[in-house]
């Protein structure tokens, strides 16, 4: 199981990372064609339209390899039947390992929630509603699709763009760092029942 994760977890690095520059580029397109698509058109026009050319791909080739072996009198046999053969069915253990996952990351998101909207650390409720309040005016900017399309696009360069320029990177974070854990201290100093306790 680990291994098999690893393994999962390294793919997408490379595909993130350009390893491969075709498939991370075909998917990259494949997966901006979906969201600019779904900004003109509902889902259910998208999901359509996308049904209905993979079907006429798959039609027209059967039609033309059913043509072609009639024509050259041959038995090749169905054109898909490779694919036809592969199971394609979920495994018992398959599904309880994303369930497990699932239910892993629910419970620990409901946990932090209610850490922070009962206001368990105050620095935290403090800096997770600064964080709301940053959205309010990133949602009067950006609808959740073009969000979804930026987060895309960020994906697939900020890695390739920080392994190219890390250390001038680490630098500007580190500064960034040093200044906010300057002013929270500042505000916790003010406020009274802020410090965190020590653990």
């Amino acid at each position: 199981m680990a291994r098999q994760d690893r393994k999962e977890l390294e793919a997408s690095m490379d595909l993130l990372y350009w390893r491969n520059v075709k498939q991370s580029g075909a998917v990259f397109s494949s997966v901006l064609l979906l969201l600019f698509s779904l900004t003109q058109f509902s889902v259910v026009s998208v999901a359509a339209y996308l049904a209905l050319a993979a079907l006429s791909a798959t039609i027209s080739f059967r039609i033309y390899k059913s043509v072609l072996q009639a024509v050259q009198k041959t038995d090749e046999g169905h054109p898909f039947k490779a694919y036809l053969e592969i199971e394609m069915t979920l495994s018992q253990d398959q599904i309880s390992k994303y369930a497990d996952k699932i239910l892993l990351y629910t419970n620990t998101c409901m946990k932090e929630l209610r850490r922070l909207f009962l206001v368990q650390d105050l620095v935290d409720s403090l800096k997770f509603a600064v964080l709301m309040w940053l959205l309010t005016y990133v949602g009067a900017l950006f609808n959740g699709l073009t969000l979804l399309i930026l987060g895309v696009v960020s994906m697939f360069t900020m890695p390739v763009v920080y392994e190219k320029h890390q250390a001038q990177i680490d630098q500007y974070v580190g500064l960034i760092r040093t200044q906010v854990n300057g002013v929270v201290g500042k505000i916790q100093a003010k406020i009274p029942g802020a410090k965190r306790k020590e653990e």
